[in-house]
């Protein structure tokens, strides 16, 4: 049976994670259907705009907006597409892509050439994720990239009961402090749309 990237990544840690935890990394395709939080100062709404365009984060605000994360993984290399409703009626996307890494983190990658390395580890039965490093990569070549020049990031995982995980993605940035969140909670497991 093939393992999961978050099966391969935490090894013996993965047994030590909730059933909702293990269903939303599951191998294999899978759908989470839940509502996000977006929220950052307004002094982030110029850098956010432009960030969008790489790709990088959503530069828009709401309370339990609805959402829905889809995950598949192809040849080693997973596939995170997320569609957020806003109340007028628009909707976002914000899609990245992750790869296991040769010294056993993970990279997040939100386009072709811009990546988050991270760390992963459990704690308590919850998923923490600690950002280490920008990645820029240009052909086969990668070059890292002090994180402080976007900010720390650091993501939790937790699970709410067997079916249902809450999210808390966190961007905080040395001098200005928390310029970007969004958190939510989902329901995992659900079935995938045939593409």
């Amino acid at each position: 049976m093939t393992q999961s990237l978050m099966q391969q990544l935490l090894k013996d840690a993965w047994r030590e994670l909730p059933p909702a935890l293990r269903k939303h990394h599951q191998a294999g395709p899978n759908r989470d259907v839940g509502w996000l939080d977006l929220e950052y100062p307004d002094f982030m709404r110029l850098p956010l705009a432009f960030l969008k365009c790489l790709g990088a984060l959503l530069n828009a605000r709401g309370r339990r907006l609805p959402c829905q994360v889809t995950r598949r993984t192809v040849n080693g290399i997973q596939y995170w597409q997320r569609r957020i409703k806003l109340p007028e009626g628009k909707n976002l996307s914000f899609d990245s892509l992750w790869t296991l890494e040769a010294n056993g983190s993970l990279t997040k990658y939100i386009n072709p050439f811009l990546g988050l390395n991270m760390r992963v580890k459990t704690r308590d039965g919850r998923l923490l994720f600690h950002g280490q490093y920008l990645v820029l990569k240009l052909g086969r070549l990668k070059f890292p990239l002090p994180e402080w020049l976007l900010g720390h990031t650091t993501i939790t995982e937790e699970a709410v009961d067997d079916w249902h995980f809450a999210m808390d993605f966190r961007l905080h940035h040395p001098w200005l402090g928390e310029i970007y969140r969004y958190r939510g909670t989902f329901r995992t497991g659900c079935p995938v749309e045939p593409e």
